[in-house]
């Protein structure tokens, strides 16, 4: 766990209730500096493990956990801090119910000797996750207008891509065995 793409992904960990708490203290911009470089160690992690052969069991655990964590305490913050209401808690809750039971699907996956590699799918529905909450968090700078709707956009669309990124995953559990 010493090794530095962990230690970045660790970081992301870390980051995440930091970035809650400034959404819902109201400093949008320190809140989206910080998610952005939590999303940019993402991009980094596994771009340094490959490159330094330090990839590791650990890490690719912990790596869509950290991911996970940032997402969920992101959207619980924005909800908390009433910038996700009524018909737009339906993809937040879209997002976290499909990493719930992706992260159960997997864990059972690999008790069985299955693996279940993250899609090319899965991955752009993280980028829209990204893209989406940093817009979100960022919004009330321009008064809830521009940015919010395309937060609110991109969120919509990362909970269609849960969903079906979350029925591949079952249907691939399924499948397997």
């Amino acid at each position: 766990m010493t090794s530095l793409p962990n230690i970045l992904t660790l970081g992301r960990v870390a980051l995440a209730p930091l970035v809650a708490a400034l959404i819902i203290a109201g400093w949008p911009a320190a809140a989206v500096s910080l998610f952005i470089l939590a999303a940019l160690l993402d991009l980094l992690d596994g771009k340094i493990a490959r490159a330094m052969k330090t990839e590791s069991a650990s890490g690719a655990a912990l790596d869509p956990i950290a991911d996970k964590i940032l997402v969920a305490l992101v959207l619980l913050a924005l909800g908390g801090s009433g910038m996700l209401q009524t018909w737009h808690l339906i993809p937040a809750g879209m997002i976290l119910l499909r990493d719930i039971l992706i992260s159960g699907v997997r864990e059972y996956a690999a008790k069985a000797g299955v693996s279940l590699a993250v899609t090319g799918l899965a991955k752009w529905k993280t980028t829209a996750e990204f893209v989406a909450l940093a817009l979100l968090i960022v919004s009330p700078i321009d008064g809830g207008g521009a940015l919010y709707m395309g937060g609110l956009a991109a969120l919509w669309l990362a909970g269609a891509l849960s969903a079906y990124t979350g029925a591949q995953y079952l249907l691939s559990m399924r499948k397997a065995g």
